[in-house]
């Protein structure tokens, strides 16, 4: 009898030892490593925009593009592909593919983490047809996406960088402000646990239009950027920008002390390197020069917020 009874409960107990070890394997293992974010960009007046972070070496073989699948989610069609040389992109197609760019390469102008990225005129994808004004985003074998980071619980709240990072969105008319479009990379295969884990904000296409809600905001619409609001006021050493699209919260309190940490950044490129951004996203010549024009007028309200408030309301 008392056998019996000691089978169900050593069969159950099996199930329960099962269950517990397929949750273990499943858990998400928690990150180790040195976050990292941004760096001080020593060579910043040497930096070429129009490469970017992957510079000459990593550009894609365009030869021959073979599709590998589809990549679903988001506002763009995006593809995973393989080019010539064995190496592995998401190809982003539409509207956003300029802006993801030009954005891109600002930020690693600036010294933050980037995805190494670039536009591509005109591409054939094998199987899918041909494309205008593709951006190749690189998947590197050796680099894996840990998972998203979020803007309101990360290792850089209190950081002079992460606080820059916020008006640089705001400067750029970031309207998609969500934890979706952030990604944590790091070393694939790293054990040491003294890699890093490098923050990034991997979908930056919404970018360079005017924020606001569903139906009036706008995403690479250089002559919206051009005319759209930038700071409605300056209170004390607060700056309330005239921001008006997802998680708004996100840029309250931010400072003039902010707003010119971004500005001295900005202000040690020179204006070809700001083209050349617009330049690497196959922006017309009249764009580049209104794109490049409007963030110049944002550098400077940047530099001196209270200055520019009173020119607008004069």
């Amino acid at each position: 009898m008392v056998l019996m009874l000691a089978l169900p409960f050593s069969a159950a107990a099996q199930d329960k030892d099962k269950e517990s070890k397929s949750k273990d394997k499943n858990a998400k293992k928690e990150l180790t490593g040195k976050p990292v974010m941004w760096r001080e960009p020593a060579d910043i007046a040497s930096r070429n925009l129009l490469l970017g972070a992957g510079g000459e070496e990593m550009k894609p073989d365009i030869s021959k593009i073979t599709f590998i699948e589809d990549k679903p989610g988001g506002f763009s069609k995006k593809y995973r592909v393989r080019d010539a040389k064995g190496n592995e992109w998401v190809a982003k197609i539409g509207k956003e593919a300029q802006t993801d760019t030009a954005a891109n390469r600002l930020l690693w102008a600036l010294g933050y983490e980037t995805e190494i990225a670039y536009l591509i005129p005109k591409l054939k994808i094998e199987g899918k047809g041909e494309f205008e004004n593709v951006r190749l985003e690189a998947r590197p074998a050796d680099v894996k996406r840990a998972g998203n980071w979020m803007w309101e619980n990360n290792p850089f709240l209190n950081a002079p960088e992460f606080r820059g990072l916020k008006v640089l969105m705001v400067t750029l008319n970031n309207w998609d402000m969500k934890d979706d479009n952030n990604e944590i990379l790091a070393r694939r295969g790293d054990t040491t646990g003294e890699g890093e884990l490098r923050y990034i904000i991997s979908d930056l296409g919404a970018t360079f239009g005017k924020t606001g809600g569903f139906f009036s905001r706008s995403r690479n619409e250089a002559g919206d950027y051009a005319k759209s609001q930038f700071i409605k006021a300056v209170k004390g050493d607060v700056i309330d920008f005239s921001y008006s699209g997802k998680n708004q919260k996100l840029f309250t309190n931010l400072t003039v002390a902010d707003a010119r940490w971004v500005s001295n950044l900005f202000k040690r490129l020179s204006d070809e390197q700001i083209k050349d951004a617009f330049r690497a996203a196959n922006y017309s010549a009249e764009d580049v020069d209104m794109l490049t024009n409007a963030l110049k007028a944002r550098i400077a309200a940047l530099d001196n917020p209270a200055g520019a408030v009173a020119k607008d309301n004069k």
